[in-house]
């Protein structure tokens, strides 16, 4: 097994290449899904300590660009053992970054890890307005909306992208998941979803839970 805190560190310290090296060998070792879940994890907790070091200042702006850069080449990397059946999807999640929030790092990890999980996503991108969402759900009719958002305001976008979906009549037909920084559980209750991460693996899980 892969040694985790050896990835984190080289995630945190945004050396690529030890980083290709480690997720290579662990690919090709062809790990269960349980080892994946947590490679994923340690990738996360690197991105953690790149997001200290930012706050310290001793990583900048260009950093925090290169070290999304990286793990989504991370992700891409892991896709073949992330990808449990390629031949069929399982579900379609709508996704996107709510208004007023300009982050797209994490919502592109975790559009990334779901269609490797085997969902259609159609990701809205970023600054999406709660009438994209509707328009997009009336459209695709998914089982899952997705929303981000890192800026505390992004909690306001949340709860009129919910109320949003309740007035066209959609909210009851799907599942929704918010993930970010400023998401907890008061704030999910108060947004009106039904659950939050900010975890794009733990959030993987229950999509994959939710269409069974």
């Amino acid at each position: 097994m892969l040694d985790l805190e050896r990835l984190t560190q080289a995630v945190g310290d945004l050396d690529e290449a030890e980083v290709e090296s480690l997720l290579k060998e662990f690919v090709s070792s062809n790990p269960s899904s349980d080892e994946t879940d947590a490679v994923v994890g340690a990738c996360q907790q690197g991105m953690a300590i790149v997001g200290d070091l930012f706050e310290k200042n001793v990583y900048f702006v260009g950093d925090l660009i290169f070290a999304g850069e990286l793990l989504t080449k991370s992700i891409d990397i892991l896709k073949p053992v992330l990808v449990a059946d390629k031949s069929k999807k399982i579900g379609t999640i709508v996704l996107g970054t709510v208004e007023g929030d300009l982050h797209d790092i994490g919502k592109n990890i975790f559009a990334s890890m779901v269609e490797a999980a085997g969902f259609e996503v159609y990701d809205l991108g970023i600054d999406v307005p709660a009438s994209a969402f509707v328009d997009k759900v009336k459209e695709v009719k998914p089982q899952i909306v997705g929303m981000s958002g890192v800026l505390t305001l992004a909690l306001d976008s949340m709860k009129a992208t919910v109320d949003a979906l309740k007035e066209a009549g959609v909210r009851d037909e799907i599942k929704i998941i918010i993930g970010g920084n400023p998401v907890t559980e008061d704030a999910c209750k108060q947004i009106g979803a039904d659950r939050f991460t900010t975890n794009a693996a733990e959030g993987v899980k229950y999509c994959r839970e939710w269409v069974k």
